[in-house]
């Protein structure tokens, strides 16, 4: 069986060449002691004891891979759906509305093969079988989305990864969109694909040079790209990079900095990093923290590591689609609450659960605009089970906020029948700055330091000027200290706000930041602290939603 195994993978690989076997034909050799796959090739048969079974398997086998959904059902998505734990709980309860479209245009052949469309959102399994000839690691679209039956073109996001066993691109499309009736006319649209390959650049940076160094590239669509190191302590260092790019379609691709070590192995970040947060100058930034002596050994090496377009298909896939919820909509349910969260600011209050088989949905109201809801980390415990979920914003709705939780390996059932708790841990809250300046004396390129405080938290400040510019460090021995998030000066009584340069998130363990006062000529500067966040790890606030039966 190990042969066949090996042959229907080989065959899935060239679906579109794949004929039919003659069934008749298939039987009759099944009927004597050898297996006629081709014309040219055959399989031996076991003994008569034992060929029941096999010819039966065999037999299956063969006339499965002769079949279309043959890989359609036997795709593994545990890999791309690994935090999409919903929809793979709906595949293994056999829920889903089998789609099975395929389109063929330039030798990439588009497959929709489920849908599951519910109260929540609309999720696509889809795959991508690219020509033999086709170059690069990855690909990318113009454009993906669908379209309503009026016409609308609705967008989402998507993920997909390659199958180098099958030879082809596993991915979902997801969106917030849901069809208002049971079944409606839908249309999954793939504008223009692109091949994408990783590009390396090797970059002269000296990690001993704290003074701002540029990078020309000149290539891929890279312009230049721009790093500065800056002391976190602890012996740790902040490596920021800032891409500016000379071709538009490069900016959505993957760029890092890779730093090496003496034997040319990638040294790893000492902190979880932060690549592609936008700057107003349309640059790209890239936030590194490695340990001082790692990236200051001697013979270390960088590179800048990213993606670029290799070619383009031009051209258009559509598949249209009649997507029903009917299947997840009898087990779904929507249910009001109106439940307050205690000491949340704005009136927040848990509005309405959404239950359906594949993900849960707090929806949150404040009367408030952008009210901060002051946790980091969300679960609801439904009977003896945790799920872990995230906060979500409303598009075009500043007074709601959504928590979102994938349904995890728990049936309908279980979840009509538990009671089910949110829990919310790890508070940070936002507080408002005072009206009491930190005056900065004898700046120049000479790091002065000073001290002050706030709301009864001691912050250290470290400032000195650099390339024309002024860096003002903020940092504090007090872990419940957050951070200062934004700083600002008062020229003629309008504030002049410094731009923070540490990609800081909310809840972690560093409260250093720095913020960057451009063109700065002056020796002295009254700042004052726009906002700061504290934190309790330990806070945790229990919410029961349902009672269960």
């Amino acid at each position: 069986m190990e042969r066949i195994e090996k042959k229907l993978k080989n065959e899935l690989k060239n679906a579109d060449k794949m004929a039919y076997p003659d069934f008749d034909k298939m039987w009759s050799s099944i009927q004597q002691d050898e297996l006629k796959i081709t014309e040219t090739e055959r399989l031996v048969l076991p003994p008569p004891r034992k060929r029941k079974k096999y010819a039966l398997v065999a037999g299956l086998a063969i006339a499965l891979m002769a079949t279309p959904v043959y890989a359609a059902l036997n795709y593994d998505w545990s890999d791309i759906l690994s935090y999409r734990e919903g929809i793979q709980t709906a595949l293994e309860q056999g829920l889903g509305q089998k789609i099975e479209q395929s389109i063929t245009k330039q030798d990439i052949t588009l497959t929709v093969h489920t849908a599951f469309i519910d109260d929540n959102r609309t999720i696509l399994l889809y795959t991508l079988k690219p020509s033999a000839s086709w170059k690069g690691d990855h690909i990318g679209f113009d454009r993906i989305g669908l379209k309503d039956e009026d016409g609308n073109f609705i967008e989402g996001d998507y993920v997909h990864q390659w199958n180098k066993e099958l030879g082809v691109f596993q991915g979902y499309f997801e969106t917030s969109w849901v069809a208002q009736e049971k079944v409606a006319d839908t249309q999954l649209t793939i504008e223009n694909i692109y091949f994408i390959g990783d590009g390396k650049q090797s970059i002269d940076y000296d990690p001993t040079n704290n003074e701002t160094q540029v990078f020309p590239i000149h290539k891929d669509g890279i312009d230049h790209v721009t790093l500065q190191a800056f002391e976190q302590g602890e012996g740790r260092v902040v490596l920021q990079s800032a891409v500016t790019f000379s071709d538009a379609d490069t900016k959505n691709k993957w760029v890092r900095i890779i730093a090496m070590d003496p034997m040319n192995k990638p040294i790893q970040e000492a902190e979880s990093p932060v690549f592609g947060t936008p700057e107003d100058t349309g640059a790209y930034i890239n936030q590194q923290v490695f340990t001082a002596d790692s990236i200051r050994a001697k013979d270390a090496s960088f590179e800048l590591s990213y993606m670029h377009n290799l070619g383009v298909i031009k051209d258009t896939w559509r598949i249209d689609m009649k997507l029903s919820k009917k299947q997840l909509k009898n087990s779904s349910s929507r249910d009001v609450l109106n439940i307050p969260l205690e000491n949340v600011p704005g009136g927040t209050k848990v509005r309405e659960m959404r239950v359906t088989p594949t993900q849960i949905r707090l929806l949150l109201t404040s009367e408030e605009k952008y009210t901060h809801i002051p946790y980091t980390k969300y679960q609801l415990a439904i009977g003896e089970k945790l799920l872990d979920g995230g906060r979500w914003e409303v598009e075009n709705n500043p007074y709601q906020t959504e928590l979102r939780f994938e349904v995890a390996g728990l049936s309908m059932d279980t979840l009509a029948s538990e009671p089910i708790t949110l829990i919310a841990k790890r508070r940070v809250d936002v507080v408002d700055g005072d009206d009491q300046p930190i005056h900065l004396t004898n700046i120049s390129a000479k790091p002065q330091s000073k001290t002050s405080t706030i709301g009864g938290y001691p912050i250290t400040w470290t400032y000195y000027t650099k390339n024309n510019n002024l860096y003002v460090e903020s940092s504090s021995p007090d872990a419940e200290f957050g951070g200062v998030t934004q700083t600002y000066y008062l020229h003629q009584k309008k504030r002049n706000y410094g731009t923070p340069l540490i990609i800081s998130l909310l809840g972690d363990d560093n409260n250093m930041q720095i913020d960057e006062y451009e063109n700065f000529k002056d020796k002295e500067l009254d700042i004052y602290i726009w906002k700061y966040t504290t934190n309790d790890p330990n806070a945790e606030q229990h919410v029961p939603l349902t009672i269960g039966k």
